[in-house]
């Protein structure tokens, strides 16, 4: 039978009033904010900074780090707002930074950010390394965040404990280890090519910790106790046996980690759990969609029946994001995934990139989704996906983008300690535990650092924000949020490049220095003429306004008319700087179609669809059509 956790048992009112889904305009620079959410890492890096830091505002911090516990653990990434290295949620931002690279490598190429991406990568698994001192130990967590959340002070001053923690066969955490051994099996196919010999090393890390993982089994945080208040297993470990176990068997073919996928799809739920979530937590989504790209790929031998099962909880996945399942997300009035408060921009992003890639699976396969509600289109996966991006960067109803540095209206008064302080190279005078709150947190001022590429917690369940240093379910940021979002960005920025994802990945040469980014490629339309003799007239008029809680949103009519003496057929209407819910039309790619009880438009007939925004009249126009 059919699991379903959390999300499953929301059901959004806005699809309850029947709202039809949102689309945004398009017009965005991916290749900027490719470039700019690759940037980001490098505020967040701890330990010696190299000479080709280019955060400038940041300094050496973490330099003694595990000296305490007799091993050297400098380096690494803080996961968030905070200064400690929590190792769960480090190994996922790696694992989804590689699987970015591996799916779209060659589109970042194209940009020249591969090299800056591959260079993220290696910052995590240079540290990874080092806590994985033994076969069977790993070092899973350093600082502790209850102390450290008692001080606000930039890590280059932190007077905080540095403790670590690990886990080892009388402390086990098979989550912990199974996350770090996916991460070092996909960062392995990305240096293949660039390092073999450290490729080689990584999968030596992978292969140890698997097997520690799946012999020494356990919860992390059971052993690691100070991580249950930050990042508490939830999910357990089932989920990270088989992400393991998939990584493994697609970094080196070997028939054994298929075969523990074929036979512990059932025992460890990757063929029973449904899900409607993917993240640093759970990775039974993630692993269902690895698995049926083994299968598409014609790699199941003789566990085809078993792997369909684990497709088809990929694609109920897939299914309940577009709002076509039985069980479907909940999304804000904007059309934002929503699952929780507390940054839920990081079940976005990350959804967004199962989505994104699925779609290009199902492309090279020459495949739709199937859905509750009927077949559906890989491009329609895409649109979905670029729409969240697109809501992200800016395009919703606040007109905020969540990325840091991205557009003109962004959050500027980050939860983050880093860059809430004053630069140590611009004022080395020391930040005290207590005395940053009270000098710097409690500021109502924009950050005196720029987190440039940052994305951020976002916004709530009804679209509202604020843009405020002590709201940190909304404005702390978290390496995770951005490790999906450089596959969708490159993939966005750089198109589809005509090769075939499920081949083995072969990654271009990498260029020395990162070439200006491209703009993001405009869609090829040829255009109605605009002129009295143009068949379709469209008009539209403000019908109402009113004010809640102290904003103004109109209600626009839009009446589209056939002014021919023909009928008109497959009319596609394209709506653009849309800000809120729109009822008369169908979604269809980027474009809007008839309603279902609408075949076409007899001349001299009208049809009417309405929208509701807080902004200037859409912009509306006919993207093509036929006469009959």
């Amino acid at each position: 039978m059919s699991k379903c956790v959390r999300l499953c048992s929301m059901v959004p009112l806005f699809l309850l009033l029947g709202l039809v889904p949102l689309a945004f305009a398009g017009g965005h620079n991916y290749g900027q904010a490719l470039t700019k959410s690759i940037l980001f890492f490098e505020a967040q890096r701890s330990g010696f900074l190299p000479s080709t830091q280019r955060v400038q505002w940041r300094g050496h911090s973490g330099l003694n780090d595990g000296k305490a516990n007799g091993v050297n653990l400098v380096g690494g990434y803080y996961d968030a707002g905070d200064n400690v290295k929590f190792g769960l949620p480090m190994a996922f931002t790696v694992t989804m930074m590689s699987w970015s690279i591996i799916e779209y490598g060659n589109q970042m190429a194209s940009s020249g950010e591969l090299g800056h991406a591959i260079d993220a990568v290696k910052w995590g698994t240079d540290y990874l390394i080092k806590a994985h001192p033994e076969p069977n130990v790993l070092y899973g967590e350093v600082g502790d965040g209850n102390t450290d959340h008692y001080c606000w002070q930039r890590p280059e001053d932190m007077t905080t404990s540095r403790q670590a923690y690990r886990i080892d066969p009388s402390r086990p955490g098979s989550d912990l280890a199974g996350e770090t051994a996916a991460a070092m099996a996909a960062a392995s196919i990305v240096f293949r090519r660039y390092n073999p010999s450290y490729a080689n090393k990584l999968m030596t890390h992978a292969y140890q910790l698997f097997e520690f993982a799946n012999k020494y089994r356990g919860k992390y945080d059971s052993s690691i106790t100070v991580a249950q208040k930050y990042y508490r297993s939830v999910s357990g470990y089932a989920d990270e046996l088989l992400w393991a176990a998939a990584w493994m068997y697609k970094a080196t073919n070997n028939q054994y980690y298929l075969n523990y996928l074929g036979n512990n799809g059932d025992a460890l739920g990757g063929t029973g759990w449904a899900m409607t979530e993917f993240g640093w937590d759970v990775k039974y989504a993630g692993v269902q969609t690895l698995v049926a790209k083994f299968l598409m790929a014609g790699k199941a031998g003789g566990h085809t029946q078993v792997f369909g099962k684990y497709q088809e909880k990929a694609e109920f996945f897939m299914c309940s994001c577009l709002g076509k399942s039985s069980h479907n997300v909940q999304k804000t009035p904007g059309g934002l995934i929503f699952r929780q408060r507390w940054n839920n921009l990081q079940f976005v992003t990350s959804a967004s990139f199962l989505l994104t890639i699925y779609s290009d699976y199902l492309s090279s396969a020459g495949k739709t989704l199937k859905c509750s509600s009927g077949s559906v289109s890989p491009s329609e996966l895409l649109s979905f996906a670029k729409s969240q991006v697109d809501y992200i960067l800016g395009d919703n109803p606040r007109a905020t983008s969540y990325m840091v540095g991205y557009g003109s209206n962004y959050p500027r008064q980050v939860h983050h300690r880093a860059s809430s302080i004053v630069s140590i190279k611009v004022n080395p005078s020391f930040v005290s535990c207590r005395g940053g709150y009270a000098t710097w947190f409690s500021r109502k001022a924009s950050d005196p650092n720029l987190l440039t590429g940052a994305i951020v917690g976002g916004p709530d369940a009804y679209d509202n924000f604020a843009d405020q240093r002590d709201n940190y379910e909304q404005t702390e940021p978290a390496t995770y949020n951005n490790a999906p979002l450089l596959g969708i960005l490159a993939r966005l920025n750089g198109g589809h490049s005509g090769y075939n994802q499920l081949l083995p990945v072969e990654l271009p040469a990498l260029k020395p220095i990162a070439a200006k980014p491209k703009p993001a490629p405009q869609a090829k339309v040829t255009p109605v003429p605009a002129s009295s003799s143009t068949p379709i007239a469209i008009e539209q008029k403000k019908t109402s306004s009113w004010i809640s809680n102290g904003k103004t949103y109109y209600r626009y009519s839009t009446i589209v008319t056939n002014k021919s003496s023909k009928t008109v057929k497959n009319l596609k209407i394209s709506v653009s700087k849309l800000y809120g819910p729109l009822w008369g039309l169908t979604k269809n790619g980027d474009s809007y179609i008839f309603p279902a009880w609408i075949k076409s438009l007899p001349a001299g007939k009208s049809i009417e669809f309405v929208y509701i925004h807080s902004a200037s009249p859409a912009d509306v126009s006919i993207s093509s059509y036929t006469l009959a």
